[in-house]
């Protein structure tokens, strides 16, 4: 472990593990997202969209053809050996040299805890890496999340709606992020 992990896992002061998903069922992937959506668009979404998105996202089937066909590398966070969060990427998102975060989503209850600032920073790490020039990912314009993202140095660079069938659709922000 390199001393920038070290100095950032005694700021949070307990034990983040970050670990690429080896399981080909998503299990803990689909058990947080289970838990978190319905916290987090509850609000802004419908039940039927919420639903809707859910069972295409986030089937075994849909996530097995995003990792193995699409090319999205899927982490956990781990604290005290218990999964509390995951994100998704991908490298040379559109042909450019940007990562895009497809995914990122911590339990509700271990919010707040440096979790979603380690993923970034880990993905951060792995884009620069790989010699990408900008991390890009998409919220919903009433995500909470937008604040979040802010304070880490994210900015808005366009808004984008996103048809995703059966007349819904996702209205976001597009937020990019130099490294």
């Amino acid at each position: 472990m390199d001393k920038e992990v070290r100095k950032k896992l005694k700021t949070v002061g307990f034990m983040i593990e970050i670990q690429k998903n080896t399981d080909s069922n998503f299990a803990n992937i689909r058990t947080i997202a289970e838990e978190v959506w319905p916290i987090t668009y509850g609000a802004i979404l419908s039940k039927e969209q919420l639903d809707y998105m859910m069972k295409m996202m986030y089937s075994t089937t849909s996530l097995q053809k995003q990792a193995n066909e699409k090319g999205h590398h899927f982490i956990l966070a781990f604290t005290d050996k218990i999964p509390v969060g995951f994100a998704s990427y991908e490298f040379n998102y559109n042909g450019t040299v940007a990562t895009k975060i497809h995914k990122i989503y911590v339990l509700a209850n271990q919010q707040g805890k440096g979790i979603g600032r380690f993923l970034i920073d880990y993905i951060a790490k792995e884009a620069r890496q790989n010699k990408q020039g900008a991390l890009l990912l998409n919220v919903n314009k009433h995500n909470v999340a937008i604040h979040f993202y802010k304070k880490l140095g994210f900015l808005i660079t366009s808004e984008e709606i996103i048809d995703i069938g059966q007349g819904y659709v996702m209205d976001d922000y597009v937020m990019k992020f130099s490294i």
